[in-house]
């Protein structure tokens, strides 16, 4: 597919992407509840039976960076704000079209979770606990750069 690359704060997909390539956005987000203390939101979509971060697809014309926090707030309830840019996954989606989602450190501004469509549950974990409850390989790949974040490392000190 070639690299993707952050420019000016936008993720930029290469002009050379497959023509069906499924363009996704979500958010990694933490919370700090006591001194060295952080927890992150893991959502569980009983549809298909995992424990992910919150995530869609963009809208035509649509950022990244809007798009994730637009659906962490549809999934979630949670009006959030980026802290910074995480990385991306890439993977089959499983229609057999690929699909890159990128993935933004946030923090909660204001909001609270019900359940919805798309989503039936969301859990805060301590920092530590996040990694073995997520379903997915790449969502635990993803958390380890999340884990490396100075902003991350400031939260927990």
């Amino acid at each position: 597919m070639g690299v993707v690359s952050l420019m000016s704060g936008e993720l930029i997909v290469p002009h050379d992407a497959p023509d069906d390539l499924i363009r996704a956005a979500g958010g990694v987000i933490v919370r700090r509840t006591d001194p060295g203390r952080v927890e992150v939101a893991c959502i569980y979509r009983e549809a298909r039976q995992d424990w992910t971060f919150p995530k869609g697809k963009l809208d035509a014309g649509e950022s990244f960076e809007r798009a994730a926090l637009r659906e962490v707030w549809e999934e979630t309830g949670m009006r959030c704000d980026i802290v910074r840019f995480v990385g991306t996954t890439n993977y089959t989606h499983r229609k057999g079209k690929p699909k890159i989602v990128a993935y933004y450190l946030m923090h909660v501004a204001d909001g609270e979770f019900a359940p919805n469509e798309e989503v039936d549950e969301l859990v805060w974990l301590e920092f530590g606990d996040v990694r073995q409850h997520l379903t997915w390989d790449r969502d635990r790949e993803l958390f380890e750069l999340v884990e490396l974040m100075p902003e991350v490392r400031t939260l927990l000190s």
